[in-house]
């Protein structure tokens, strides 16, 4: 047992605690003990001088003296009916050093004259003044010496001291056993469960059960378990994702030749002489182009990775205008779907510096979001893209007229895999998002999502220093 471990310093303190107890229960006893010395002492005196007087004549000096030896003392007066009487008496050794009043003495006052005279090792002679006992006079007053009361008072406060020692060590002991059953063992259980869900904490069946009876400790066990239960999850999320990269690897290859060779087809369009085909080609083109890019960066995002911005400066209007048109397209072609009407409030000459291929996906997520959460509801529904600009930053607002997000979705609302609402969703599309508004130092964050609809906020930082930026493409 050493002083780094609990149980050292709990046995130290409990020492400690135990030693200061005897203390305070030392001092009022050897003042109660030297209190009742000196009254026995006036009480053997007022008895030793009943022999004088009972009886009208003087003593002889041999049987004085001896009753004064008996009592202890040197002589004793009396103050009978007012009277002040010498009954008996013998040489005094010395001058008296101290008068002591027992009749009106506080506490305080007796106890610090207790260890005065225990600190004092010379004997000296003092007054005693006291109430004679079966109310035999008015007052009692005797002169005795301090050695025998020193001489006893040490004794009575060694045999004290032992008998507290005693009873300290048996203390100290029982709390010490008490310490170890009720925290020390409770204490190393949550330790041993720690220990081994270090070495696999992806195994469930060493998360611990809280158990502890003590009501502390059981908070502490289920804080542990929850924190536990949340790393578990985690972990097999992750493995999830890394399974997932691995996979979309394979697939990204083949379908990245797919669409290459869909790319080539797409730029013969442009030379069709259908005027209406030779509109499209571009779009179908730019189309096919971010499939590919997206297939190239999917590995990245199941890395946890996303590429570095490749800034430029460019017109938020038209990019806003590409994102509307392609998610309107989707719309009409969608079956049943209701009416979505798409309204943007961004001014015309707002140029923002970001990754506009990067923007694009964003902003794309968003509203894909939106439309999706309308038609869902088989209503009409409207969505809303606005935009605007501080000396901070740039923001862009993005609501819809759904239904709103459930509590569940809110909770996770960016973390790959948890924070879907729509059946059949994967929950990525907002985690991918918000992961590009953070590399440019932005952020995404969810403005409002109730029963009236669903409005997100896109916020890009001016300043980008600290940001890690692959290099700024031109100004379009």
């Amino acid at each position: 047992m050493t002083l780094n471990t609990l149980s050292g310093r709990f046995a130290l303190l409990t020492g400690i605690f135990v030693l200061l107890a005897e203390v305070l229960i030392l001092l009022p006893a050897i003042a109660n003990y030297r209190l009742d010395f000196l009254e026995s002492r006036l009480e053997r005196a007022q008895i030793a001088s009943l022999a004088l007087l009972a009886t009208d004549e003087s003593l002889a000096s041999d049987l004085e003296s001896e009753l004064l030896s008996n009592a202890g003392v040197f002589n004793v007066v009396l103050r009978r009916n007012e009277v002040r009487q010498l009954v008996l008496s013998s040489p005094i050794p010395g001058p008296i050093a101290a008068t002591y009043d027992l009749r009106a003495q506080p506490f305080w006052t007796s106890a610090k004259n207790a260890m005065q005279q225990l600190l004092d090792p010379e004997n000296r002679v003092i007054r005693v003044i006291g109430e004679p006992v079966n109310q035999a006079g008015q007052l009692i007053e005797i002169t005795t010496d301090t050695k025998q009361l020193r001489t006893e008072m040490i004794d009575y406060g060694l045999r004290l001291l032992a008998i507290s020692a005693a009873f300290s060590i048996l203390t100290a002991l029982l709390l010490n056993v008490a310490a170890q059953r009720m925290l020390l063992v409770p204490i190393r259980r949550v330790i041993n469960h720690m220990t081994a869900y270090a070495n696999a904490p992806e195994d469930a069946r060493s998360i611990i059960t809280p158990t502890a009876r003590l009501a502390e400790l059981n908070e502490a066990e289920a804080a542990l378990a929850a924190m536990q239960h949340t790393v578990t999850s985690a972990l097999k999320q992750k493995a999830r994702l890394a399974q997932l990269g691995q996979a979309v690897a394979r697939i990204s290859h083949d379908l990245r030749n797919i669409l290459t060779t869909a790319q080539i087809f797409a730029d013969r369009l442009e030379t069709s002489e259908d005027p209406a085909v030779r509109r499209a080609a571009p779009k179908l083109v730019n189309s096919i182009s971010r499939a590919v890019n997206l297939c190239e960066t999917t590995l990245a995002f199941g890395k946890a990775e996303e590429p570095a911005p490749s800034l430029s400066r460019f017109n938020l209007s038209a990019l806003v205008a590409e994102v509307t048109e392609a998610e309107a397209l989707a719309a009409e072609t969608a079956d049943d779907a209701p009416a979505i009407e798409f309204l943007t409030d961004i001014p015309a000459g707002l140029t923002i510096r970001a990754d506009r291929e990067q923007l694009f996906r964003v902003l794309s997520n968003l509203v894909r979001n939106g439309r999706q959460a309308i038609e869902a509801t088989r209503k009409p529904g409207t969505i809303e893209i606005g935009a605007g600009e501080d000396e901070q930053e740039w923001f862009i607002r993005i609501g819809d007229t759904g239904p709103g997000l459930p509590q569940k979705a809110r909770d996770y609302l960016f973390q790959p895999f948890s924070g879907g609402s729509r059946k059949g969703g994967t929950g990525l599309g907002l985690a991918i998002a918000s992961d590009l508004v953070r590399n440019h130092g932005g952020r995404l964050e969810l403005l409002r999502s109730d029963e009236d609809g669903t409005q997100f906020c896109l916020h890009l930082p001016r300043d980008l220093a600290g940001i890690a930026l692959r290099e700024e493409a031109a100004v379009e």
